[in-house]
């Protein structure tokens, strides 16, 4: 696929800071609905009647969907184009936004939510493989930079954005903002060639394996946010448990007997680099409950606001949007591995830092703010390494999937990492606050731990390109 194709003019057409802004916003407004929604829990069950466990529930769905349907729009993507798949999830994260603002039940937050995982899983692999393309080189890895900014960096934007816009103009503000992202994401791409994968047989399309795919992940995602009100060992959590294991037998199995038909190709992670770019981004995603475990953690036991939780994100912020360009120089100097490994060690770092909860409230702010600027320190090294390996390393006719998957593993990770620290913060909550809040934060160092054995094991050493 030519970085210079033609426009309507019929002349060579290269991306430019104009296409990058507008894939930016939509990256972002993406955030704006999936992570400011950590910092604002509290506010909205002041004003919507959900119970814990189904906000919990409702929060991971954006993320769980956009994970579940995410390889699917990325392979549609490369067959009706990568711009007006962009254009459909611009579309999607309004009618989304809108669900939530008049919300007035658990059933049009959660459908509002799942609209919106429905918008993310169009506009990430699609905008991904616009970068891939229609830059090349180290302009590539400029505008992967900005696209990890806008991914990596909204998560903190949108944290800090979330609780002052709470806090002082009130919590539904986020979405219209987000709408406002979304309409002026959609003006900035206009005119952009359209990019498709041309003169390729397209195969059926595995619904039967989506489907399984689907019932596994929701059965799954069930069992961790419904088990401790539930009961572990209830009828309906021992009916969802064999729902997820006879769901995910039949899904292994009919996927591995089509193979490159099925609906996730795993003869993708034949390739080692790719393979550990997809995991560990899957596992350092998942610490993404850090988040969610530390803002409701000093909301409910420290008595602060969603104003003075977001503040507490500001060095994650600066340090996430100020290391992605040093990841970016890194990457082209000594290759994708040493700083992979460095980010994921220090995001394990910094969270450890908030898991110490016995400090008192002057001591604990100050190893919160470290703890926060070293996660966001990491996450800056770890981004534009680990993105560019994953796509780099992936063939061109099936990088529209290939960036699906990749994608798909950033939200998954991000859907399960909220619901298992959610649902270890929530469950221990009977041995004290504390407690419960430095479990939680503990099992999102283990995420990071995994992330970097992958890196250690499967990501070989290189010069930079």
């Amino acid at each position: 696929m030519s970085p210079t194709r033609l426009n309507k003019y019929h002349t060579p057409f290269k991306g430019g800071d104009r296409l990058t802004f507008g894939i930016v916003l939509g990256v972002l407004t993406f955030w704006l609905f999936a992570q400011s929604m950590m910092n604002i829990v509290p506010a909205i069950q002041e004003d919507i009647d959900i119970p814990s466990a189904s906000l919990n529930l409702s929060i991971s769905l954006t993320a769980l969907f956009s994970g579940c349907f995410i390889v699917v729009a990325g392979g549609v993507a490369d067959k009706i184009g990568r711009v007006k798949m962009t254009y459909i999830g611009f579309i999607l994260s309004i009618v989304g936004c809108l669900l939530i603002i008049f919300a007035d039940n658990t059933l049009l937050f959660a459908a509002g939510r799942i609209v919106q995982g429905l918008s993310g899983a169009c506009i990430m692999p699609a905008t991904l493989a616009l970068m891939k393309t229609y830059y090349e080189g180290k302009d590539r890895q400029r505008a992967l930079s900005f696209w990890s900014i806008g991914s990596w960096g909204g998560s903190g934007v949108c944290s800090l954005f979330g609780g002052a816009v709470a806090t002082t103009m009130g919590w539904k503000w986020i979405f219209i903002f987000s709408i406002f992202c979304a309409l002026l994401g959609m003006l900035l791409i206009r005119g952009t060639p359209e990019s498709k994968v041309a003169g390729k047989n397209q195969p059926r399309f595995d619904y039967f394996g989506l489907c399984a795919f689907v019932i596994m992940l929701i059965s799954l995602n069930l069992l961790i946010t419904k088990g401790s009100s539930l009961g572990w060992v209830s009828q309906p959590m021992v009916i969802l448990f064999a729902v997820f294991i006879v769901s995910g037998i039949v899904f292994f199995k009919h996927s591995f007997a089509k193979q490159q038909a099925s609906f996730i190709d795993f003869s993708l992670f034949k390739n080692k680099p790719y393979a550990a770019a997809t995991f560990s981004n899957f596992m350092l995603n998942a610490a993404a409950g850090t988040l969610l475990v530390a803002s409701l953690y000093v909301q409910q036991i420290r008595g602060f606001n969603a104003f003075q939780s977001g503040m507490l994100t500001i060095g994650y912020l600066i340090a996430v949007l100020a290391m992605i360009r040093v990841g970016e120089k890194l990457l082209q100097k000594i290759g994708a591995k040493t700083p992979m490994m460095l980010g994921t060690f220090m995001t394990g770092v910094g969270i450890a830092l908030m898991a110490l909860t016995f400090l008192s409230n002057t001591y604990y702010v100050v190893v919160v703010l470290i703890g926060y600027i070293l996660f966001g320190l990491g996450l800056g090294f770890y981004a534009t390494p680990s993105t560019d390996t994953a796509i780099s390393s992936a063939p061109a006719d099936k990088i529209g999937i290939a960036s699906g998957i990749y994608k798909m593993a950033s939200s998954l990770g991000g859907a399960f990492g909220v619901a298992i620290s959610a649902s270890v913060y929530t469950a221990l909550q009977y041995a004290g606050g504390a407690v419960a809040a430095t479990a939680g934060l503990l099992v999102n160092v283990l995420f990071c731990l995994l992330s970097l054995i992958a890196i250690i094991v499967m990501v070989p050493k290189e010069r930079g390109k």
